[in-house]
């Protein structure tokens, strides 16, 4: 059995030292993949700002709600009656120049009114019926003229006055044009005072803007039915239109 074993390893002997060499001299593939991650590049310095700017826009439009309050033993009763006195407030509204599209029921309810009493329940003493528009006025002149039909028609709940803008598209160009400058002018004295200057324009982002909120007037007309002898005034003043943005500007370091 020895004498085999030698007798073969004698025969192979060559070729399995060929291959032991072969083993040691070819590299592992993982040694030739490995190579040092690269170095992250630091980020270049920066200024950024937020500002705000406005601009004014005189009203052109205004929103009036005028509303009839009635009441009665029952709620038919109630609602029948707020129905006709309803009727001759949009019929004065239109004679006074309002067109029928500009004129819209913004709310109708009715509703029990009760009684309360110590140590019993509360019981129904009658239904008040509630039915409010709203009128579009596109003529200013005359928002006093039709706050004076409404009521002498028998409106007797005034709910407001909003006025408005129909096209705010060049006040808030402008609003948007003080807000960079504001931007620019108050990261250039951080730059300054920083040693250095503003560089490349970086990022500009315009902040989401709300509709510019109108000028209310809230007003409770309790049990007014006669008409005024001089038209109600009303002052349309101005609405102010604001635009916000964020800017970021590379920082050029001083020497």
């Amino acid at each position: 059995m020895h004498s085999l074993v030698r007798r073969f390893s004698g025969r192979f002997a060559p070729v399995v030292m060929t291959a032991l060499a072969a083993l040691v001299l070819v590299p592992r593939p993982a040694d030739a993949q490995v190579s040092p991650a690269p170095a992250p590049q630091a980020q270049p310095p920066f200024i950024s700002a937020s500002a705000s700017g406005d601009a004014r826009v005189v009203p052109d439009r205004a929103m009036l709600t005028v509303a009839v309050e009635t009441q009665g033993p029952s709620a038919a009763k109630a609602a029948s009656d707020n129905a006709a006195r309803q009727t001759k407030v949009i019929d004065a509204v239109k004679a006074a120049g309002i067109a029928a599209a500009q004129i819209r029921t913004s709310g109708f309810n009715v509703f029990p009114e009760y009684a309360h009493g110590e140590g019993r329940a509360p019981r129904i003493t009658g239904y008040r019926a509630h039915n409010s528009v709203q009128i579009e006025v596109r003529d200013l002149a005359s928002i006093g003229k039709v706050i004076d039909a409404a009521l002498g028609a028998g409106a007797n709940n005034l709910g407001s006055l909003a006025m408005f803008a129909s096209n705010t598209e060049p006040a808030r160009k402008e609003a948007l044009e003080k807000a960079v400058a504001k931007a620019r002018t108050e990261a250039a004295a951080v730059a300054t005072a920083a040693g250095g200057s503003l560089g490349a324009l970086l990022e500009l982002s315009i902040e989401p803007y709300g509709v510019p909120q109108p000028l209310m007037r809230q007003a409770a007309m309790a049990n007014m039915s006669v008409a005024m002898a001089d038209a109600t005034p009303v002052e349309t003043g101005e609405l102010i239109v604001q635009a916000m943005v964020r800017v970021r500007w590379q920082f050029n370091p001083g020497r």
